[in-house]
């Protein structure tokens, strides 16, 4: 009989489950969230390294949905093209298979609690003692993860699931609409993944379902395929407010599991038994060992997989223009230039990842400060009234651009750092406001420059002296320069040597310059080379250049200042 202790056992050894796996994933993502990225991003010079790559990095972290986010924003940031990330997702499909071992392992006769209180007892000492936490924290996961599903199996044997008639009556009745009752758990499968956000925790409670007997075999494989189906949801969800890009590899996952369970569907009784001759398993058989069933759950899961991948494989690039043709390119390419490309989808699975999420956000934001000054330096040039004001509207479109960007990375770090850090990703955090500060300090300087020449327009007719429009591009190409220098030094890796020198240098010659044309500024004034207000408008650009220098130079300083994680 089933009573309340048991189904708020069932609710619980579920959520022990789900939360063991995100402790487990954040503590291996922590040791090396950095270098998984740089995996990812390096690995992937053919369909075949970015299948391995997929996989490897899958089976790490243990999180499909986490390989598949980060292999999305590298795709809106076109650090992968979307065929690369069309085999690194499918890569990701394979890794994710791992998981389903884990629990036949755990579901198997061995006594997992003395490998469970073991593993705690450990992990406890590791975090306590400071000398590995992330290492601490990723065993403790993994002991929490095989507790829950110890605790899933015993509780689902305790409540004699196949004994009780409303259950089996139920699954029975549902069992004998032919190819409609597999339609109907893969749908099932898919809404129930869909809503938990966690493939894992279904295919547990699949495998308890059928080790206990109440559920045919044929059913549970419908509900795994349908797991396959509903966990892509998340991956869509999150490039939803993406590039388009990132929601076309988004949806190659999607049409790639979709394809998946079409195919299977048409062969599933001949799949099926397959699977489970290869398993050593009768599927009509009265009596199945219930830890033989869990088995054959994974080995489907398994080769549903790689069999869908040795297909699809070879059709990376119709897939490619499939979904091209589904996702067409937007009209207004402005409309990707205001939109963040990195954390528009949300925290990652982990805060340490957040945060190299947040890393790659600022380096576009320095990029778009750069662009900006370079439609600035068009601007002076600018001859015809309605270029002119085509070009001083865009600047002022890019001034609230970077006004958004500061505030939106700004909360997405306070957001991260709510989550559990190390002190130093906490420096780290810090370090990147005050970068995100300086950048929108030099988006509102680049501004001001525009706002100056628009002035200087509508005053009269009088123009600058070919002297002094050499001496204002010779401050912009230096300008230009430290702007070009500081994203160098946003951009490097974590093991690549940045000579922060060059940018001192070239505040150095900003400074100095700016000093000099600000005191022959006041002689050419007293000597009437030009009027008194053109001399105003000549040093407020050349003073806001040295200011926009300021900012780069502070910038500079605060990613000088961070160290490796």
């Amino acid at each position: 009989m089933i009573d309340l202790l048991h189904i708020l056992t069932l609710i619980g050894s579920v959520a022990m489950l789900m939360y063991g796996m995100k402790v487990m994933s954040e503590g291996v993502q922590k040791m090396a969230g950095a270098k998984l990225r740089n995996v990812l991003g390096t690995m992937t010079t053919n369909r075949f390294t970015g299948l391995l790559t997929g996989s490897f990095i899958t089976a790490a972290i243990q999180s499909s949905t986490a390989t598949t986010v980060m292999t999305v924003s590298f795709v809106s940031a076109g650090l992968l093209t979307l065929a690369q990330a069309i085999s690194v997702i499918m890569g990701a499909n394979i890794g994710t298979t791992f998981t389903a071992w884990i629990m036949v392992v755990a579901g198997s006769g061995f006594n997992m609690r003395y490998v469970i209180y073991s593993a705690i007892f450990v992990s406890i000492v590791l975090i306590y003692s400071k000398k590995n936490i992330n290492l601490g924290e990723f065993i403790m996961g993994l002991a929490l993860m095989l507790l829950g599903l110890t605790t899933l199996k015993d509780n689902a044997a305790e409540m004699q699931l196949d004994k009780i008639d409303s259950v089996k009556e139920f699954f029975m009745s549902t069992s004998q609409w032919g190819f409609g009752s597999y339609l109907l758990y893969l749908l099932v499968g898919g809404l129930l993944t869909c809503c938990v956000q966690s493939s894992a925790a279904i295919m547990a409670i699949t495998m308890t379902l059928c080790s206990s007997g109440v559920l045919d075999i044929h059913m549970g494989i419908a509900l795994v395929m349908g797991e396959n189906i509903g966990t892509t949801i998340t991956s869509n969800v999150v490039a939803l407010s993406a590039s388009t890009q990132a929601r076309r590899a988004a949806m190659a996952h999607l049409i790639f599991n979709l394809f998946g369970v079409v195919w299977v569907l048409c062969i599933f009784t001949i799949f099926v038994d397959a699977i489970c001759d290869l398993v050593g398993v009768d599927p009509y058989s009265e009596s199945i060992d219930g830890s033989m069933l869990t088995m054959v759950l994974a080995a489907f899961h398994t080769m549903f997989n790689v069999a869908n991948v040795l297909i699809l494989i070879w059709f990376v690039k119709p897939m490619e223009r499939v979904v091209t043709m589904i996702i067409p390119d937007k009209k207004n390419g402005e409309e990707e230039e205001s939109r963040l490309r990195f954390i528009s989808g949300g925290l990652m699975s982990t805060s340490e990842l957040s945060i190299l999420e947040a890393r790659k956000e600022i380096l576009l934001f320095g990029q778009r400060c750069e662009k900006m000054f370079t439609l600035v330096r068009e601007l002076l040039h600018t001859e015809k009234d309605e270029d002119f004001n085509k070009l001083y509207s865009r600047i002022e479109k890019y001034e609230s651009i970077t006004d958004n960007m500061e505030i939106e990375i700004a909360n997405y770090l306070n957001k991260v750092s709510e989550g559990r850090l190390s002190a130093e990703s906490k420096g780290a955090i810090q370090r990147m406001l005050r970068e995100v500060s300086e950048l929108e300090s030099i988006g509102d300087s680049c501004f001001n420059l525009g706002r100056t020449m628009n002035r200087r327009r509508n005053y009269a007719n009088e123009d600058f002296t070919e002297k002094q429009y050499e001496h204002i591009h010779n401050m912009m190409s230096l300008t230009g320069s430290a702007l070009e220098q500081m994203n160098i030094v946003i951009a490097r890796g974590e093991h690549q040597y940045v000579d922060f020198n060059v940018s001192y240098n070239i505040e150095h010659e900003i400074n100095n310059y700016r000093t000099q044309l600000k005191n022959q500024n006041m002689l050419d004034i007293n000597n009437k080379v030009y009027d008194y207000q053109i001399g105003v408008f000549y040093i407020d650009i050349i003073s806001e250049c040295e200011k926009l220098g300021d900012y780069v130079i502070n910038v500079v300083q605060a990613t000088r200042e961070k160290k490796e994680w």
